[in-house]
């Protein structure tokens, strides 16, 4: 069984799984390969000076997988609310995971499947967006969102910033106490 499963691998959902695995959380990665950054050059992202969207998604995968996230391509067909967690099933088998991130950028279909809260997106050209709480919590304890799904903007550097704040508050509430990841130089 996985800690964390996160359903979307573009900057929020790279972002979150960078943290989980990072964390030592084991974290599953399930992505459709349909993310709206693959059509993307970005020039305003902190810290690169341009990059093309496939090149940073990559970038993203390389890192979450370094601290041990898994990664998988496939398309979630269901996630059932069991007793003490959640089976996610995809087109060729099925994880179970504590906990969800969900960031599926412009989708938001499995909000019906689950029952989850949706309201409207106010991001151009978004029209629903999962309903969160400052964390990143749905309306179903064990499943947070994060990034364009959540109605955060859909520029790279928020949803990224947005997935890794989700993942940090997901962490927590497996850890218990409040987590912090902050590196020092090594000399």
């Amino acid at each position: 069984m996985y800690d964390i499963a996160i359903i979307g691998a573009g900057p929020a959902g790279s972002s979150a799984a960078l943290f989980a695995a990072k964390a030592g959380k084991k974290t599953l990665v399930v992505d459709s390969d349909k993310s709206m950054t693959k059509r993307a050059w970005v020039d305003n992202h902190y810290g690169v000076e341009g990059i093309s969207g496939p090149d940073l998604l990559e970038i993203g995968r390389k890192q979450a997988t370094k601290f041990g996230a898994e990664w998988i391509t496939n398309m979630v067909t269901e996630i059932t609310n069991e007793e003490n967690h959640f089976t996610i099933e995809t087109e060729n088998g099925s994880f179970e995971a504590q906990q969800i991130i969900l960031a599926t950028g412009v989708s938001t279909n499995l909000s019906e499947k689950l029952d989850l809260k949706t309201k409207d997106g106010t991001e151009p050209r978004i029209k629903t967006v999962f309903d969160v709480d400052a964390q990143g919590k749905t309306s179903v304890p064990g499943i947070w969102a994060a990034g364009t799904a959540a109605g955060v903007s859909v520029h790279t550097i928020i949803t990224a910033g947005d997935g890794a704040k989700v993942a940090i508050n997901v962490i927590s509430e497996l850890n218990g106490q409040r987590y912090v990841d902050h590196d020092l130089l090594r000399s």
